[in-house]
């Protein structure tokens, strides 16, 4: 059996979902693909399965008809159903949301795409997020629905060591937009700070996707925090170099700081508790998998920067806690998010509809 993924750019959680899964997959006997519309930050990271990029309908067409695929999974953009279709896609169509950002986005947006999905759509999936799976029975109620965990590969993403800092290190992961909600991360350090003098902030992000209007705000606010000495920006380190990252952060005595206020089904958790590196966070709604506060991780209330200041000085100086949560979260990840199950749970999917 033959599965094409298909998503707007190779970027952030998505192009991380994709190559994990189509080597999962292979344990189900399936051989995934990905095409892309467009050039991302991703596309550095080794794959070995096919990977094109093209918006060209005829080279499209010509990737279709040399496959012969039995699915195709569409990560959102669920007007291609028709383009695939017209182009001569005879096969099965799934969409899947793994997240649009604001709850009133995924709202407007599955309601848009109702003419589609009606016709064309053999199944809808989403990796437990409770917001879209709720939409899903709301709006489509007819239609076979898919709710399970993302996989995830703790052999090759995984937890070692190495020379850690000398001073605690928090760290964020994303894009600088709103959503993602940068700003408060700013916030917490500042404040973290004030109670861990030597505090240092990393920050990892994919620059080609940020908003410049936010990108001059995110520079304001640096600023006037006086963050400059303390804040350490990279940008669209390969996820190959990641490991290396979460596991010193870890180390150092310090934690990943998740500020989103809404996600589908962060992989950026994931690898953080892979490497043993304590995730705060908050309820962003699709974290309610991974992240069980004070067993896998700690979470702190959207928009209050004091209640995020307090779990995190207890994650960072109750030593017995941290290394409870520690422990708790890489076996979790390795239980719940293991690519066996995920590739039993899609290949049941596919064959079911």
């Amino acid at each position: 059996m033959k599965v094409l993924f298909v998503y707007y750019v190779p970027s952030g959680g998505v192009e991380t979902l994709n190559r994990q899964r189509c080597r999962a997959l292979r344990l189900a006997g399936i051989e995934g693909h990905c095409l892309y519309y467009g050039w991302g930050a991703g596309i550095q990271n080794s794959v070995d399965f096919p990977v094109y990029i093209s918006r060209n309908d005829i080279e499209i067409k010509h990737i279709l008809d040399s496959n012969q695929y039995d699915a195709i999974v569409v990560t959102t953009d669920h007007a291609s159903f028709a383009r695939f279709s017209m182009l001569g896609f005879k096969g099965k169509f799934v969409l899947e949301i793994q997240g649009y950002g604001p709850k009133e986005v995924a709202r407007a947006q599955l309601t848009a795409a109702m003419p589609y999905i009606n016709q064309y759509a053999s199944a809808l999936l989403n990796p437990n997020t409770p917001h879209i799976a709720a939409l899903f029975q709301e709006l489509y109620p007819h239609k076979p629905q898919f709710n399970f965990n993302n996989c995830f590969d703790t052999t090759y993403f995984t937890y070692n060591s190495y020379i850690h800092p000398e001073y605690p290190v928090i760290a964020w992961l994303g894009r600088i937009e709103d959503n993602k909600n940068w700003r408060e991360f700013l916030h917490i350090g500042h404040q973290l700070s004030q109670h861990v003098p030597n505090l240092r902030m990393w920050m990892f992000e994919d620059n080609h996707l940020s908003v410049p209007a936010e990108r001059e705000q995110f520079q304001q606010l640096i600023a006037e925090l006086g963050l400059q000495d303390r804040l350490t920006v990279r940008a669209n380190v390969s996820n190959g170099e990641m490991p290396y990252y979460f596991s010193v952060i870890g180390d150092s005595g310090g934690f990943l700081c998740s500020t989103s206020k809404v996600e589908g089904a962060p992989y950026a958790v994931l690898e953080a508790m892979s490497c043993r590196c304590p995730v705060l966070t908050t309820d962003s709604d699709g974290v309610s998998t991974s992240v069980y506060h004070n067993a896998t991780g700690k979470f702190y209330t959207l928009g209050n920067i004091q209640h995020a200041v307090q779990e995190g000085l207890e994650l960072m100086h109750n030593a017995a806690l941290r290394e409870q949560i520690r422990a708790g979260a890489m076996q979790h990840v390795q239980q719940a998010f293991n690519p066996h199950v995920y590739a039993a749970n899609f290949a049941n999917m596919i064959h079911s509809v």
